[in-house]
């Protein structure tokens, strides 16, 4: 999926944070709560029963462009700047979009944006409980605090050196 096809899938929301930390902590951060996240049993798990085309990881690493997690696929990886994952399984397709912002000194804003088409009934279905449960925002915004609580953490341990 292409830039173009990321920005033609329907845009469903976008959650913001801001980390204590630069950039080039905060990518370190997101790389790290993604593999705690996606990595293990579980996630593997909901990739097969939902029929996801990425269902493994390819490495411990996910932020090279093509690398895979459970669910997602690499599609672009500008360290520092951007993370975009995309996915399709039965249900739907889909994107989640990493931007990371300077919002001053030692601070880095990160956006969560999500893009995604839920396809034929069932994926209506699905798409309809994923977003009125409130699901789909309650995991977004875990990660987004998941990964604020590392980066200031590790933005506090680089500024006392």
């Amino acid at each position: 999926m292409d830039a173009a096809a990321l920005l033609s899938l329907p845009y469903v929301d976008e959650h913001t944070t801001v980390v204590a930390a630069d950039a080039e902590v905060v990518w370190g951060a997101l790389g790290e709560v993604l593999d705690r996240s996606f990595g293990g049993g579980r996630a593997a798990a909901y990739a097969r029963l939902v029929g996801c085309a990425d269902r493994t990881a390819s490495g411990p690493r996910p932020l090279g462009e093509g690398s895979t997690i459970p669910g997602f696929r690499v599609a672009s990886a500008v360290p520092g700047a951007e993370l975009v994952l995309i996915g399709r399984h039965h249900f739907s397709t889909y994107a989640l979009r990493f931007r990371l912002d300077e919002a001053g000194p030692a601070r880095t804003r990160l956006r969560a944006e999500t893009r995604a088409r839920f396809s034929g009934p069932a994926g209506a279905l699905y798409g309809r409980l994923l977003m009125t449960t409130g699901g789909h925002a309650l995991g977004v915004r875990h990660l987004l605090t998941a990964v604020r609580r590392a980066g200031d953490t590790a933005g506090t341990r680089r500024r006392e050196r």
